[in-house]
């Protein structure tokens, strides 16, 4: 799953590099935090950085992705399992997407809907916030765990 990851990098690369560092630096904090299980805190970086968003290609999916993180960082704040009503990305937005399965082909597509949007700010993170790539670097285990989960879905060997 390193090589699926390091191809998903270099695929988000030329959409995504474009975000200013300060602006990803903050959905890096949003990652980061959610790790740690700062909900609050993902919640407040959430906020913080959705406005800063510009439009353009891939913005409405990593709007998505922020909302989707913040979501379920209120839930898990309000001792919940999962929002009360779950977002989910959009047909267009799944192009921007790490894993493009159909909804109906995984056993739990909210956790799906989740996955994919941690995995893009992740992505979006460390393309655009060289100064939290070390930090970053550290967590890329979980991502690709998170990724081995999809593996036998997406038919890799």
């Amino acid at each position: 799953m390193e090589k699926y990851l390091d191809a998903y990098l270099e695929r988000m690369r030329p959409v995504f590099a474009r975000v200013p560092e300060k602006t990803a630096h903050g959905i890096a904090s949003a990652f980061l935090s959610y790790r740690f299980g700062l909900y609050s805190k993902t919640v407040r970086e959430c906020s913080d950085v959705l406005p800063r968003i510009s439009d353009g290609s891939g913005s409405a999916a990593l709007k998505k992705a922020i909302s989707i993180v913040s979501a379920y960082a209120q839930a898990f704040e309000n001792s919940q399992v999962r929002p009360d009503q779950p977002l989910s990305f959009t047909e267009e937005e799944r192009a921007w997407v790490a894993v493009g399965l159909p909804r109906d082909q995984i056993d739990d597509p909210d956790t799906l809907e989740l996955d994919n949007a941690l995995i893009l700010i992740y992505a979006v993170a460390m393309i655009a916030s060289p100064d939290d790539e070390e930090a970053l670097d550290e967590h890329r285990k979980y991502v690709i765990t998170m990724l081995g989960t999809y593996k036998r879905a997406l038919g890799i060997q």
